[in-house]
Parts: C-alpha cells; structure tokens; sequence
C-alpha cells in the first residue's frame, strides 16, 4: 500500500529509540527517549506552501518531538506530520 499526504503534510519514519547509553548502560523502555529524527517517506502537494522546495523524499529531518499522527500501514509504524513541525535538515546523519 502507497499513502500519499494531502496539502502541507509529510509521511515520515522515525528512527528507533537507542538501547544503550554512549558508556554502555542499557536502558529499558520507559527509560529511552523518543527519537526526533525520521526519514522523510512521502510529500503531498500543497498550493499555500511548496514543501518539496523544503524537504525531499530520504531526507533525514529533525521534528518536534509530539507533532503528527501515528498510523500502521503493512505491518510498518509512520507518522504523518505537518511540515511546519519540520524543525531541520539533517546533513551527513550516519544510519
């Protein structure tokens, strides 16, 4: 299945939590933060603001940290979320 945001939206994929801290303390669930950063997955097309003049598909981006809608689509977790709540570009970002 394909989604494809209406207006000024952006279907992103965050990125997973990290399990351990950089001294190699392993946290559990609740203590993981949530992440900020997502890969940007799909643009709609928006008449008031040319998001794609912002952000490209495979973008990495940083967004607010509560903004969008989760939604589940193939068994896979997304967020569509507004693309004001687009904060950065992250550059050079390693996967």
């Amino acid at each position: 299945m394909y989604i494809k945001p209406l207006g000024n939206r952006v279907l992103i994929k965050m990125l997973e939590a990290e399990e351990k801290t950089a001294s190699g303390i392993i946290l559990t669930s609740k203590a993981q933060e949530k992440p900020q950063i997502a890969e940007v997955k799909a643009i709609g097309k928006s008449d008031v603001n040319d998001t794609k003049s912002i952000v490209s598909v495979g973008d990495m981006v940083l967004v607010s940290k509560y903004a969008g809608t989760e939604i589940k689509v193939d068994g896979k977790d997304y967020i569509v979320i507004n693309a004001t709540d687009i904060l950065a570009v992250v550059e050079d970002y390693r996967r």
